[in-house]
């Protein structure tokens, strides 16, 4: 009876952790080069029974590289990625990567993202525009140019696809591995006037957490009723 309850509540923990993330996946779904997370389940074996029985994980969780639909603006300043590439940032907590193609120029002529973060190149330096010469034309392999002169080039960058990834700010992720500058502008590069959404489907999204809701309000009635089968034995017993 005991590892019946240790069984539901460890399910419990798991529905309660996949409706968070189904939650925050559907607030983001509007948010320009958002990952959308998952979490992965997967049995653990009680090593202190020996009828092994099997519980669920909390879980553990992962963030999708799925490309977001590219939206045509129109603004220079907006970037849209057409490969599997990211832009560098500077953050106060190091050197994050993006998707999100939002920047703007400041009065010295620094490159940011809309949240004030230095857009990098290659060299993961921050890059600067001349304030006086107008809005850049970026191409494809992200060369910037200004009145018709080279200025820099917008960096490009690579995640290693064993690397784990965990959240950072402006849609931003911080991979466990360095990642390295694109060279290959065939497949991969830059498209100005464009900017890439979410990666979220909030259809399937209200789909999974209507389901994960069920499932998590049939393991509380499941509790429940092994509360209430426990109780009844006792009262059994206790009057034998």
């Amino acid at each position: 009876m005991q590892s019946a309850f240790y069984v539901s509540l460890s399910a419990q923990v798991s529905a309660d952790k996949r409706l968070e993330t189904l939650a925050n996946n559907i607030a983001n779904a509007a948010t320009p080069g958002y990952r959308a997370e998952g979490v992965s389940f997967q049995q653990v074996v009680s090593q202190t029974d020996t009828s092994k029985i099997a519980y669920v994980s909390s879980g553990k969780d992962f963030i999708s590289r799925a490309a977001g639909e590219l939206t045509k603006t129109g603004d220079p300043y907006d970037m849209g990625i057409v490969g599997k590439g990211f832009f560098g940032i500077r953050t106060p907590d190091g050197t994050a990567y993006t998707r999100d193609g939002r920047m703007r120029m400041n009065e010295t002529g620094d490159l940011q993202t809309v949240s004030g973060f230095p857009i990098l190149d290659a060299g993961n330096s921050p890059i600067v525009l001349d304030p006086t010469a107008g809005p850049p034309m970026i191409s494809r392999d992200g060369m910037i140019t200004q009145s018709g002169r080279q200025i820099g080039a917008v960096g490009l960058f690579a995640i290693d696809e064993t690397a784990e990834l965990t959240r950072g700010p402006n849609a931003s992720i911080i991979p466990s591995k360095p990642a390295t500058a694109v060279l290959d502008f065939v497949r991969n590069g830059v498209q100005q006037g464009f900017i890439e959404g979410s990666n979220v489907n909030p259809i399937h999204e209200m789909a999974k957490l209507i389901a994960t809701s069920r499932a998590f309000d049939s393991v509380s009635s499941m509790n429940d009723m092994l509360d209430s089968s426990q109780r009844e034995a006792i009262r059994t017993l206790g009057g034998s």
